[in-house]
């Protein structure tokens, strides 16, 4: 299922940016600034076997390299299991406003008293919806899927629903 949510935001993406020249235009535009990031969200949100509080702090480049902006980032949980990873993402800005962000990183899992995911190597992708703001500061939600992707044989994976804030480091400094 979540793979087919992912393919269907990918797809989405590309449709949408594709949709006329004005669209590209803004998407070409209308930059995101390197930001850092921070959310809470739900853990565990569709199995709800192991249903914790999730916390994240990240950091996400503003410069794109081939289209991909680097990011890294820290997530943990009530129940003590913590993730950290450094991936790739990607921006897309439409109306001046919102932005559909995706991204992939691999990282490395504690469980702690929290869910068993099968392997200390996760894998975590995310799609975010966010509203960007006139300081270019962002309010957004986003679902992520972490897994180890068939590493071992036991691979639950888990779910998360996040609401973020994102600070531009210019805004800051």
């Amino acid at each position: 299922m979540t793979r087919r949510l992912a393919l269907l935001a990918a797809l989405f993406c590309l449709a949408f940016s594709s949709f006329g020249e004005r669209a590209a235009a803004q998407v070409a535009l209308n930059e995101t600034p390197a930001v850092i990031s921070g959310g809470v969200g739900w853990f565990d949100l569709v199995d709800s076997e192991d249903e914790a509080v999730d916390f994240r702090l990240e950091y996400r480049h503003g410069d794109d390299f081939l289209w991909l902006k680097p990011w890294a980032g820290i997530e943990a949980t009530t129940d003590g299991s913590v993730w950290g990873g450094i991936g790739v993402l990607m921006d897309i800005v439409f109306f001046e406003r919102l932005v559909l962000t995706g991204s992939f990183a691999p990282g490395l899992y504690e469980d702690g008293d929290g869910k068993d995911l099968g392997h200390t190597v996760e894998f975590r992708s995310q799609v975010e919806l966010g509203f960007q703001f006139e300081n270019q500061s962002r309010v957004s939600v986003a679902f992520s899927h972490l897994s180890n992707a068939g590493l071992d044989d036991e691979n639950p994976g888990v779910e998360v629903l996040n609401l973020y804030y994102h600070l531009p480091l210019d805004v800051l400094f």
